[in-house]
């Protein structure tokens, strides 16, 4: 598969590189005002979940698990999520929610998790340590707070033990 820019930049971050995200990202969210839940969407979103809700002292954790078919092309634009798993309705209803992600790629998973919590009466906010404007297929939409904005396909050091060998070349296809 190639590209017109040439094939996608790796970057390895380290745990130093992990809390310094961390860092930014706490002022934005402080300043939105109190959250009363979390979402953690899995995988991605385990770690940085827990170290914000950590941080921030919120106690009320949530996850969601979001799948997408393996579609191609257009048909990737209009494929609807799969919720694996959900909090009810009832545990989302007038509560201010925080999502937590690793990146937004594509865009497709928060935005799916952030108008599901909408149709539960939440308030949502999307947060992610990672943003990638290039991949996004929203024009008009960007996470809510985001620790940095990158080309590149970033490997976390929880994840380094995968090894690289499984990272695509070309665009990751989640996220």
């Amino acid at each position: 598969m190639s590209f017109p820019h040439g094939p996608i930049r790796h970057e390895l971050l380290t745990w130093e590189e992990v809390d310094k995200l961390v860092d930014v990202l706490l002022p934005q969210i402080r300043s939105a005002g109190h959250f009363d839940a979390l979402i953690m969407i899995t995988r991605g979103g385990l770690v940085p979940g827990g170290l914000i809700s950590e941080a921030l002292g919120i106690n009320y954790i949530l996850t969601a698990a979001v799948d997408f078919p393996a579609e191609t092309g257009r048909a990737k634009l209009a494929a609807w999520p799969s919720f694996l798993q959900f909090p009810d309705d009832s545990l989302l209803a007038g509560r201010r929610t925080l999502i937590v992600d690793d990146v937004w790629g594509s865009g497709r998973t928060s935005s799916a998790v952030r108008g599901r919590c909408e149709a539960a009466g939440a308030t949502p906010f999307t947060c992610v340590f990672h943003f990638n404007p290039y991949r996004s297929l929203f024009e008009r939409a960007a996470p809510d707070f985001y620790g940095a904005i990158t080309d590149a396909y970033i490997v976390y050091p929880w994840e380094v033990d995968r090894g690289t060998r499984n990272i695509p070349i070309g665009f990751p296809e989640s996220n």
